[in-house]
């Protein structure tokens, strides 16, 4: 089922400006106030990523939308819900680029997260409300603090780091706080860097006893029917 119109009466922006970036940068940049958004050289495959909220492995679509880049300044009422704001951008995408996507669940290789042969090493911490505090450092050495996160939640943040879909797997309950530091340099089980940082195969099981275990993972993807190059005018 195509999504291109499927919400009578989807979220939309108040108004909103699409420009062509042909800076040529690599660099790309978000930020806001209230009841605004302005996106700066953002490529129109991870425009996509950000309206249906996947991760970049979820997104099937064809090679030049990571070559198209947009600048977009957008406005929206105050009280909006954060999954509306992602609404406003799917319904954006097919206004302007008359995009029409799918879903579609496929068997990749992936990960399970599981807790290592010693036991979990952290204990469950208090959940005073308010959702999950994460705060993530670093390029090449990476460090990940995180207040109130679940088993589950973890799985989400590994995947976003790994590129490839990890699901929980523990049977642990909770909500846990802790600190995680690791080289991005490469994702090898037993690598470390020259300043002895563990890869996060390795940081994974010293630091909090859990094990990413390889296999197959259902992975819900976003596959891209249709999608013009050029935007309709603002």
């Amino acid at each position: 089922m195509l999504f291109a119109g499927a919400l009578c009466a989807q979220p939309a922006y108040e108004v909103a400006s699409i420009k062509p970036n042909t800076s040529g940068s690599a660099s790309s940049s978000t930020h806001g106030n209230k009841g605004e958004i302005f996106m700066k050289n953002q490529t129109l495959r991870r425009l996509v990523e950000r309206a249906y909220d996947v991760k970049p492995f979820q997104v099937s679509a064809p090679g030049w939308l990571e070559s198209l880049r947009f600048d977009i300044s957008a406005k929206y009422p105050d009280e909006t819900k954060p999954d509306d704001r992602m609404l406003m951008m799917r319904k954006l995408l097919e206004d302007r680029f008359k995009l029409e996507a799918h879903r579609e669940t496929k068997d990749l290789p992936g990960y399970a997260l599981v807790v290592a042969k010693k036991g979990l090493k952290i204990k469950p911490v208090e959940n005073t409300g308010g959702g999950p505090n994460t705060n993530g450092t670093g390029d090449r050495v990476r460090t990940l603090k995180v207040e109130m996160l679940s088993m589950a939640q973890l799985a989400d943040q590994v995947s976003r780091s790994l590129g490839e879909m990890v699901i929980d797997q523990t049977g642990v309950t909770g909500v846990f706080s802790f600190e995680l530091r690791w080289t991005n340099d490469d994702q090898n089980p037993t690598a470390t860097d020259a300043d002895g940082v563990p890869s996060l195969f390795s940081a994974l099981q010293e630091t909090l006893g859990l094990r990413l275990q390889a296999q197959k993972v259902p992975v819900e993807m976003i596959v891209v029917d249709r999608v013009e190059r050029v935007p309709i005018e603002n």
